[in-house]
């Protein structure tokens, strides 16, 4: 098992996505790379603390390899927009790649390298894992658990079909 932690916007729609991914066993919503020795919802969205809105993603590396892990989280927000994910706008909304183990960095560093060579202004931070702090449970598996709240159904409907393009075979059944 690996684990990852990937800061993409919101993540009521990063989490939704990997919910999706065969091989992850766990999705967790919280907050990482602040300066504040706390966070909260409040705060974070309030661009207080530093911290950013990111998913701890465990997976199994032979179902799901991690090349493919951030394939999908970069296909499904967008990497070149600094401290924006659409209507969302603010620091706690970077595109972030906080790795857990140092063998991680390559395949993190190749991935962003071979976007940009495809043209792309990646603007997506990498940094080693620190303190990780939980969400509150209101946040946890939010999509599922409020299918008619209206952000989500404006948001995660394309990245969950973009998902379904592109990722076919690693999408759960």
């Amino acid at each position: 098992m690996q684990t990852i932690i990937l800061g993409g916007g919101c993540f009521w729609c990063t989490e939704s996505v990997f919910l999706s991914v065969k091989g992850v066993q766990s999705v967790v919503s919280g907050y990482m790379g602040g300066d504040a020795v706390s966070a909260n919802y409040e705060a974070v969205c309030g661009g207080d603390t530093g911290h950013v809105e990111v998913i701890k993603v465990e997976f199994d590396e032979s179902i799901v390899p991690l090349e493919v892990v951030l394939d999908v989280f970069f296909a499904t927000h967008d990497p070149t927009t600094m401290d924006r994910q659409g209507n969302d706008v603010g620091s706690q909304y970077r595109s972030v790649v906080f790795y857990t183990d140092e063998a991680q960095k390559p395949t993190v560093d190749r991935t962003i390298n071979k976007l940009r060579d495809m043209g792309l202004n990646v603007v997506t931070e990498v940094h080693p894992a620190v303190e990780f702090y939980k969400a509150e449970e209101t946040h946890q598996d939010f999509f599922n658990r409020n299918p008619g709240q209206a952000y989500c159904n404006f948001a995660i409907p394309p990245k969950l079909a973009k998902l379904r393009k592109e990722f076919s075979q690693y999408m759960v059944s």
